[in-house]
Parts: C-alpha cells; sequence; structure tokens
C-alpha cells in the first residue's frame, strides 16, 4: 500500500491527488512492500532555492528526487522518499516539448519514483534501463513514449541529493 502526502505549496494548478497516486502506484508497484512518500509541488522560488541548495545550480528544474536513506533497522517505517515538483519548470517543457501536459507529468512522477527506487541514469546503460521502463509503464496508462521526438534529448533533470 502507498501512503502518500501531497502537498501543494503553490497557486497553479496540477493534476489530482488521485492522478498522483497512480502514476506513483504504477512505478512502485515493483515494490513488494508498504511505501511511505511525499509530493511537494512548489513554485520557481522555492524549486530555485532547493536546487541550489542541493545541487548548487541556481534555477529551478522540473523534479527534485530525495531517497529516504534510513537503515530498515534504525526506523520501522517503510519510508521511500520526497519528490519535489516545480509546476511552472512542468508546464513550460511541456509547452516547449510539444508534449500534452498530463503526460508529461506522468513522466516525471514515474521518473521520480524511479530514482526513489534507486535506478538512476548517470551510466548509459542505467539510462537505457531506466527510460524502458518509462516507456513501458507510460503505454500501459496510453500515454507517448517521452523520448520518441528526439533520441538525444536528456532524460528530465530529476536529480537525487546523491547524484552531483
Amino acid at each position: 500500500m502507498l501512503e502518500l502526502d501531497l502537498q501543494i505549496a503553490t497557486e497553479a494548478s496540477a493534476p489530482s491527488e488521485a492522478q498522483f497516486r497512480q502514476w506513483c502506484e504504477l512505478a512502485l508497484r515493483q515494490r513488494t512492500a508498504d511505501s511511505e512518500m511525499t509530493i511537494r509541488l512548489v513554485d520557481e522560488d522555492e524549486g530555485r532555492e532547493l536546487n541550489h541548495t542541493w545541487r548548487h545550480k541556481d534555477y529551478a528544474t522540473n523534479v527534485l528526487s530525495f531517497p529516504a536513506d534510513v537503515p530498515d533497522e534504525l526506523l520501522d517505517i517503510p519510508l521511500l522518499g520526497d519528490l519535489v515538483i516545480c509546476v511552472a519548470v512542468v508546464e513550460r517543457e511541456a509547452a516547449e516539448q510539444g508534449k500534452e501536459l498530463n503526460a508529461h507529468w506522468a513522466h516525471l512522477v514515474i521518473h521520480g519514483c524511479l530514482h526513489l527506487l534507486g535506478y538512476d541514469h548517470i551510466e548509459d546503460d542505467e539510462a537505457e534501463e531506466m527510460e524502458a521502463l518509462e516507456r513501458e509503464l507510460l503505454a500501459e496508462i496510453g500515454f507517448p513514449d517521452p523520448y520518441a521526438d528526439d533520441e538525444t534529448e536528456p532524460s528530465p533533470t530529476v536529480t537525487t541529493k546523491d547524484s552531483e
């Protein structure tokens, strides 16, 4: 079971909690244990501040991923981690890339959840594995391949606090 804490810290419109839950559950279904996670929707100011603090980059990025790094024997809770999503960046990217907004939201949420599970795209073989899984999951819910238009397009800028 997924326990999702959706925090909305922006006035911008966003998908419903039910949509976020569907996308998270899809990405996390390979995990047999219960999961607790937070998705925080932020404006560009907070997105920039967090990206600057954790990645030393002075701009808002689409998604930041913060996997919980707590040994199981220390806490008896299924804490998976947090995603921070900058709504304005997601909307701008979808428009610039000619993508349907909900498809882009689904892609970024799934991508972020996969990071929380330990997937990464630093090495080419890791990127291929992660992107193939993203394509498969998105296709299951009727969304197109997010990488189809430009195979050289980099993966979303989802980053973890450990991947600098």
